[in-house]
C-alpha cells in the first residue's frame, strides 16, 4: 500500500484515537513529583561538593537511573516525531499535547530524586544530559504504522525498565518515583497499542510492515547519549533491561495483545510478514542466550 494510502488509515481511525484519548484521561491517577522527592536530604552542592561516597544506592542502581533519565530527556524528539508526520489538526495532535505534558514530569521526578538524595554526580549529569540532547534522536520513520508500532514496544520496554530500575534502588522514595512511573508508561502503552489494533482491524496487510520493521531491528531511543553501550551492558546484567527481559516482558506481550499469530485471510506477501514477525522472538532469544553465555550469566 502506497505511503498516502497509509495516512488515509490513521484519518479513518480518528474516532478511535479521539476516544482512546478521553479512556486515557479517565484511567490514569494524577500524580506529581515533588510529593516523593526527599527534599529533606538535599544540601548545597556549592557548600558540599559531590563525592561518590555520599551515594546511598549501587553503582547498578545508579546506572539504570540515570539511563532512564537520559532516555527521557529526548522527549521533544519524540514529540516532533508524532507532530511532524501527522495531520496538525486532528485527535492525534491533542494527544501527543497531552503525552508530551505527561511524560515530562518523568525527568523532572528522576533527575531531582538523584540529586536530592546525591546518588549521582551533578555535573556529570548534566554534561550528558547536554550532549544526548545535542546528539538528537532521529529515526528514519515516516510511515504512521511504524511509528505507532515503534512508540507501542518502546512504551513498553519503559515500563519495565523504570519499574525493574526502582526495584533494585532499595530506596523507598526511588521506588515510589519508579513505580508511578512504569504506571504512566503502562498506560501510553495501552493507548498506542490500541492505535495500532485500530489499524490492524482495518488493513492488517499494511500494518504488519511497520510491526515487523519495529520488531526486527527494535533499539531503545538512547543510541546517541555518552556512555550508551557500557550503561547498557550494566544494565543488561543487573536484570533491569536485557534481551531476555525483552523477549519475555515486551515482545511476547505485543504479539499476544495484537494476536498476530490469529490472523486469518491475508494477502501472501502479509501472510510472509506475518510468518517473519512470530520468527522474531526465537531470533532474539537466541542473541539473550549468547549474551548470557558471554556474560556468564544464569537463569537456570
Amino acid at each position: 500500500m502506497a505511503l498516502n494510502e497509509n495516512y488515509e488509515l490513521v484519518e479513518a481511525i480518528e474516532p478511535d484515537v479521539a476516544r482512546l484519548t478521553e479512556e486515557h484521561k479517565a484511567r490514569r491517577t494524577h500524580w506529581y513529583f515533588h510529593d516523593i522527592v526527599p527534599w529533606e536530604r538535599g544540601e548545597s552542592f556549592r557548600d558540599k561538593p559531590w563525592d561518590v561516597s555520599q551515594c546511598t544506592i549501587s553503582e547498578n542502581a545508579r546506572t539504570s537511573l540515570v539511563l532512564n533519565l537520559l532516555t527521557e530527556d529526548n522527549l521533544p524528539y519524540y514529540h516532533s516525531l508524532i507532530e511532524q508526520n501527522l495531520p496538525k489538526t486532528s485527535a492525534f495532535t491533542a494527544w501527543n499535547h497531552l503525552w508530551t505534558a505527561e511524560e515530562g514530569q518523568h525527568a523532572i521526578g528522576i533527575r531531582s530524586y538523584l540529586l536530592t538524595s546525591r546518588n549521582c554526580d551533578p555535573d556529570e549529569l548534566e554534561d550528558d544530559r547536554m550532549a544526548t540532547v545535542i546528539n538528537g534522536y532521529e529515526p528514519t520513520y515516516d510511515d504512521p504504522t511504524e511509528i505507532f508500532a515503534y512508540t507501542a514496544v518502546q512504551e513498553l520496554a519503559t515500563r519495565v525498565s523504570h519499574r525493574n530500575a526502582g526495584k533494585i534502588t532499595d530506596d523507598p522514595a526511588a521506588y515510589e518515583m519508579m513505580k508511578n512511573i512504569a504506571a504512566d508508561e503502562n498506560h501510553h502503552y495501552i493507548f498506542y497499542k490500541s492505535v495500532m489494533q485500530a489499524m490492524l482491524d482495518q488493513s492488517p496487510e499494511t500494518v504488519l510492515a511497520g510491526i515487523f520493521k519495529t520488531l526486527d531491528g527494535f533499539q531503545m531511543p538512547g543510541v546517541a547519549m555518552p556512555r550508551f553501550v557500557r550503561r547498557s551492558l550494566e544494565v543488561a546484567k543487573a536484570g533491569v533491561y536485557n534481551l531476555r527481559i525483552h523477549h519475555d516482558k515486551v515482545v511476547m506481550p505485543v504479539l499476544r495483545d495484537w494476536r498476530i499469530a490469529n490472523l486469518t485471510g491475508l494477502k501472501p506477501a502479509a501472510a510472509e510478514l506475518q510468518e517473519k514477525i512470530m520468527a522474531v522472538p526465537a531470533q532474539i532469544m537466541e542473541k539473550a542466550e549468547r549474551f548470557e553465555k558471554r556474560m556468564g550469566m544464569s537463569y537456570a
